[in-house]
This record gives structure tokens, sequence and C-alpha cells, in this order.
């Protein structure tokens, strides 16, 4: 397999999925090592940073590529298996940032409430523990917490020349922030323009579902991945094809959009694997589904539908191809 190793000066990131020129064309089957910069852009250092002083809001969530995948085209399907995902700096930041966040007034749920105050916390990383370290601001609190790594953001270009914000999620993947998105894990992204254009980045060293302020521990990133093409066979919603579950991610407003979607996204996927009616695939996906929530607080709200591979009889999505590449992963 080619390798391919990146890492992107600043002014080579990318801030929308659309609308950008691909950074490098790669072949399918390469394994790319790739550097991801944390969504603040690194400028969340200390708790005495304040986001409104710190932060560009034109410049938050910066992605690394995009990637011109050969041969892919309208109507494919892009494989992205996630071999390693390390973390590239020994801190992380979160935050609370003004009118941002699940249980803050905003601009859309407008009260007359001030902004929440801004705070920044500073996770410390112990790369021998593998753990991040929660420290309350306004107590004595001190936990230390597993270290589960994830990318908040993995897209391709949308279709009919859109263009939109990396903190955006939609069909095209973008900031779905699920945890679901790790390390083991492969995403099947539906192919929207010549090459998909995809990008990655918003590495979080670890998040719970949701994502309830808005921000997780918020990291840079060392990447490993393979690139893979299936021609034909979009899905409509970003898929994830783990060892041991099938992932729908469905974005939307409102939530319980979001959340059709994932599950409408799952019956299809089980009828595709299955043969199913769709209407006993609806019913099966009732009694076995899991629903986590992915993030309450983007442009898009994201919600997840997963179904143990425990409870279906095998079958080979795709024609097996998690399992070709959790193969090639072992000799990457």
């Amino acid at each position: 397999m080619e390798t391919v190793e990146f890492t992107p000066r600043r002014e080579q990131y990318a801030w929308t999925f659309g609308g950008v020129e691909p950074i490098m064309r790669v072949k399918p089957g390469t394994v790319m090592r790739l550097w991801t910069e944390d969504a603040f852009g690194g400028r969340l250092t200390s708790p005495a940073d304040r986001p409104s002083e710190r932060l560009d809001m034109s410049e938050v969530n910066p992605q690394t590529g995009p990637f011109h995948v050969e041969g892919a085209e309208p109507g494919d399907t892009l494989a992205l298996h996630f071999v390693e995902l390390v973390p590239a700096r020994d801190w992380a930041a979160s935050a609370t940032i003004p009118f941002f966040g699940g249980l803050t007034t905003t601009d859309r749920t407008a009260t007359l409430h001030d902004a929440l105050p801004e705070l920044t916390w500073i996770y410390q990383l112990d790369r021998a523990r593998q753990t991040v370290v929660f420290e309350a601001l306004r107590g004595e609190l001190r936990l230390d917490l597993p270290v589960e790594p994830m990318l908040g953001t993995v897209g391709v270009a949308p279709p009919a020349r859109e263009v939109r914000t990396s903190l955006v999620p939609d069909t095209f993947g973008g900031n779905m922030d699920t945890p679901e998105m790790r390390a083991g894990a492969t995403c099947y992204l539906g192919v929207n323009v010549e090459g998909a254009l995809f990008s990655v980045g918003d590495g979080h060293y670890r998040q719970g579902e949701g994502e309830a302020c808005g921000t997780a521990v918020e990291g840079a990133m060392n990447v490993t991945l393979i690139v893979e093409l299936i021609k034909g066979h979009a899905p409509a919603w970003p898929r994830i094809e783990q060892d041991e579950h099938y992932v729908v991610v469905g974005s939307s407003r409102p939530l319980e959009d979001a959340w059709r979607a994932s599950q409408r996204g799952m019956i299809d996927w089980l009828h595709e694997l299955y043969g199913l009616d769709r209407l006993d695939a609806y019913q099966l996906l009732t009694q076995i589904s899991e629903a986590p929530l992915a993030n309450v607080v983007d442009a898009n709200y994201s919600a997840v539908t997963k179904v143990a591979k425990r409870l279906l009889p095998p079958a080979d999505a795709y024609g097996g191809m998690h399992r070709y590449l959790r193969e090639q992963a072992a000799t990457a």
C-alpha cells in the first residue's frame, strides 16, 4: 500500500466542505498519516483564555484536506477506515462560548438571559495512563478520565456546488461529533462531486454523548486512515461500520428529524443487507436499535442509530469492505 504523510500549514486548512480546491490527489488503497488541528485552532491554551478574545469565529474547526480520490464519481461510496487516532499534544481544551451550547440561550432560542460566563478548561494528558485530567474551576474536584479519541468532523463536498461551513453536519457528513467515529471504524459517505473531496478534523480526546456545552476535550490529532472507493451504492446518510455494530448518523433540526433520518437510514441498510421489506425492517429496528445522541449544539443536530451485529445474521456490508480494511490496517 502507498503511504502518504501530510501536515498542513495554517494557510492550507479548509474551513468549509465544498468550494475548496483539493490539497492533494490520492489513489484508493492509500494509507494516509495526517495531522489535524483542534477546533479552536490551538488558540485556547490556558484557563485564563476567553473564547471571545482568542477565537476568530471565521477560523474555527479547521479541516485537513480536501483530498481528491482518483476515480471517485457522484453516486459512488467513499470508505474511510480509521486505523489509529493518537493525541498530538499533551493537553486539550474545552470552553463555554457565549450563546453556544445545549443549555444556554442562543440567537434562535432568543430570551432575555445573558450569555453564560466564558470559561476555559485545560485537560492535561497522561500518555502512560491514557487519561485526561478534569479539574473543576470553581471547586476542588479532580478526575482522571479515560482517553477515547474520536474525530468530530469527517465529510465530503456536498452536491450542487454547495459550500457549507465545517461547523455543519448533513448528508455529506461534516461536523457530526459522534464518539462512534473512532479507531477501528469504517465510515461510508456518498460521493457528490468528482474526486469526493474529503476532509477530516476536529479531534476529541474524549466526548460525552450530545456534546452538551458544545465543546468536547478538543485536541490536535495524529490520524492514520485508509482510503477506499466503492463504485455506486452511495448511502443517503453517513454510515459507520465497526466490528460489533452498524451505525447511521442523521443530522437535521429539530432533533426528532435527525433521529428520523438515522432510523430511516438504518432501515435502508437492513433492507440492503438482508432484503427485508422496509416495514419488516421498521419492526425489527424498533426492537433492537440503540439511539445515542451525537450532538445537540451544532447548526444541525446529529442523532445516531446503531444495531449490534450479534443480533443479526452474518452479512458482508459493501462486499466485506470493513473486514478487508481491518486486515489492511494490520499491516499499515
